[in-house]
């Protein structure tokens, strides 16, 4: 595998230009039409000519279903180059991207300035992209003097951090400084305080430990160099001729790692890793084989790639990905394999669902997404077959295909290096979700036992935490705002840096609900943002888990809500709902909720208006955190 390619991507089609051409005459087809040739692995000219496709589109209001997505550049070096390949590269993340720099070298005065052009575009992110040259130029090996440089760069980066969160609303995204590749001392370097190694790990120490928080995430750029090789990252020609601050050739990776980060802020990463089994998990068809003529374990190479594979998903699985079997097989066989055979890693509850049979992929995969109560676009589908790959690709769009080497050995090094599961947060939540989709069988047993709904919903013992301070949750209250399609009145989006701005106003109503029962800890199932019109409330988010569907939680949010606006003097709750294609199943929600229909403010949009004063609060089985101290 060379360091600088991305194999995970299927090769770009030999007449990229024509079928960029192509998509440019496809109407109001364009957006999708431009995420397809995105999903290739595309070079920097390539990148430059989808760039120029994707303004085009977006001139026209061509580019749906493309999300637009605003960045702010600011960096001490040449940047213009890049823009093209985020833009193009924003395009395979599902971004419509409007990406704004700074002047070269200008970066406090762009934060300092309320008119500075990236503060004027309003952007959704800022990235700073300061490498090691903005912070360190000359060398003191004396121990205070190199704590002290580094202790200056990190107030510098603090200073423009606070002036950028004072003039935007932005998230801010921090890199890690890359040491150049020249050693003064050796492998006595990084030992020796004030080189160039020791100060690049102590700069991105501290970085880590802080300056991070809430709206601030790092760019592990340090990690991307090491991965190219520094003496690959650095150009010294290039840098002195036209201020680059790193090769050109690494731009399409570069751009890959940046918009994987900005995907995970916006909540939209993925959350399940559906396996097939022949040649995926263990080499060799177990139908045919037997669980004796696999090839899987210690003493047979192949046999032990599949091993580091199988390794690799359970990590993942630990750090709170989805583990799910997708495999055309006799289940009983492929079971009897995954119970019995000595050698297996993964184990049969490693897994939150299974779809063993003869039907096609996409079928099996649009099954287990029913299963799990999530979309299709939260789905990883790994294969060793092309075929399958395809079809899957074809029929499901919306799932994430990667390519698989020929080679099982390079398996498990694509499956941690694709970026599939980009993260910028781990929580107890997540480290518990597969244990929270078991429990969700639990349940579904019990209500299948159940006489009626009434006795099901008091058999499960149900309490609810609610939350509307800024100490706990916010990661996951952005990742569900930002997720959730399907019971999303709204489907507004929030960065977490954002959220942050709407939880520090006293006016306004953010709002968290956790769900406990006899099974387990759900976690935080619901997320609403309430915020002030003259004395009424406008509900400009409500969102759900479908996990929790059908348990009265919609009616146990609404009484706390209605709570909190009594409290705080409101009047009316005007609840806004906006249909797209995927949330039509909550179009009857305030309906239900004994909400009264208005005029619609804007085109597009339903108006929905309760009264505070009148408001009977509904009787639910869910005890709430204030119930329970007062027991």
């Amino acid at each position: 595998m060379v360091a600088s390619r991305m194999p995970w991507l299927r090769p770009a089609p030999d007449d990229f230009r024509a079928c960029c051409d192509a998509a440019d005459g496809m109407g109001g087809a364009r957006g999708a039409a431009l995420r397809q040739l995105a999903e290739h692995e595309l070079n920097e000219r390539q990148l430059v000519r989808l760039a120029r496709s994707l303004r085009a589109a977006r001139a026209a209001a061509a580019e749906a279903p493309l999300a637009h997505f605003a960045l702010g550049v600011v960096s001490n070096a040449t940047t213009d180059f890049i823009v093209p390949a985020f833009e193009g590269t924003g395009v395979r993340h599902g971004f419509s991207m409007a990406v704004t720099t700074a002047p070269f070298g200008v970066t406090l005065q762009a934060a300092l300035a309320s008119d500075s052009s990236v503060v004027r575009a309003n952007p959704d992110a800022i990235l700073l992209a300061l490498d090691y040259r903005a912070f360190f130029c000359e060398f003191n090996f004396d121990d205070k003097d190199a704590e002290a440089a580094v202790s200056g760069a990190i107030a510098y980066l603090r200073q423009l951090i606070h002036a950028f969160r004072s003039t935007t609303r932005a998230a801010i995204l921090v890199q890690t400084v890359a040491a150049p590749p020249e050693r003064l001392f050796g492998s006595f370097d990084r030992r020796q305080s004030g080189t160039p190694s020791w100060l690049a790990a102590r700069f991105n120490d501290r970085l880590a430990n802080d300056v991070v928080g809430p709206g601030v995430t790092v760019f592990d750029v340090e990690a991307l160099a090491m991965q190219v090789g520094l003496a690959s990252w650095y150009d010294v020609n290039q840098y002195l001729t036209a201020r680059l601050p790193f090769a050109a050739e690494h731009v399409p990776l570069y751009s890959e790692h940046l918009l994987r980060l900005i995907t995970a802020i916006r909540g939209r990463s993925r959350k399940v890793l559906a396996l097939d089994l022949d040649n995926t998990l263990w080499g060799g068809v177990i139908g045919d084989d037997g669980i004796d003529g696999i090839r899987l374990g210690q003493g047979d190479p192949r046999g032990e790639a599949f091993l580091d594979f199988q390794r690799a998903a359970r990590a993942l699985k630990q750090r709170g990905v989805l583990l799910v079997i997708c495999s055309k097989n006799d289940e009983s066989v492929a079971l009897k394999a995954i119970r019995e055979h000595p050698e297996m890693v993964l184990r049969e509850n490693d897994f939150s669902a299974f779809q063993i049979n003869w039907a096609d992929k996409a079928t099996n995969l649009e099954i287990l997404a029913k299963r799990l109560s999530l979309g299709l676009d939260a789905f990883v589908f790994l294969d060793d077959n092309p075929a399958e790959r395809s079809q899957v690709r074809q029929a499901l769009p919306q799932v994430l295909v990667p390519e698989l080497p020929t080679d099982a050995a390079a398996y498990a090094r694509v499956l941690m290096t694709a970026g599939l599961f980009e993260a910028v947060t781990f929580s107890d939540e997540d480290r518990g979700r597969a244990e929270q989709y078991a429990a969700n069988d639990h349940r579904e047993s019990l209500r299948a036992q159940s006489r009626d709904l009434g006795s099901f919903l008091r058999s499960l013992r149900m309490r609810a935490i609610f939350t509307t301070s800024g100490d706990v949750g916010w990661p996951r209250f952005a990742q569900l705002i930002n997720k959730s399609n399907q019971f999303n009145l709204t489907t507004r989006r929030y960065t977490e840096s954002e959220l942050q701005f709407l939880v520090v106003d006293p006016s306004t109503l953010t709002l968290q609900m956790r769900l406990i029962d006899q099974f387990g800890d759900n976690g935080m199932i619901c997320a609403v943002i309430a915020v002030p019109q003259a004395h009424d409330w406008v509900l400009d988010s409500w969102v759900m888990s479908c996990r929790v569907i059908g348990r009265l939680v919609e009616q146990a949010v609404l009484n706390r809500i209605v709570a909190e606006a009594r409290r705080r003097g409101i009047r009316r709750l005007i609840g806004i709902y906006r249909p797209t294609e995927r949330n039509g199943m909550v179009k009857d929600h305030y309906a239900k909720l004994g909400f009264t229909r208005a005029d619609a403010s804007a085109p597009g949009e339903e108006r929905w208006e309760l009264d505070v004063s009148s408001f009977a609060a509904f009787e639910v089985p869910i005890a709430t955190q204030r119930d329970l101290m007062a027991a």
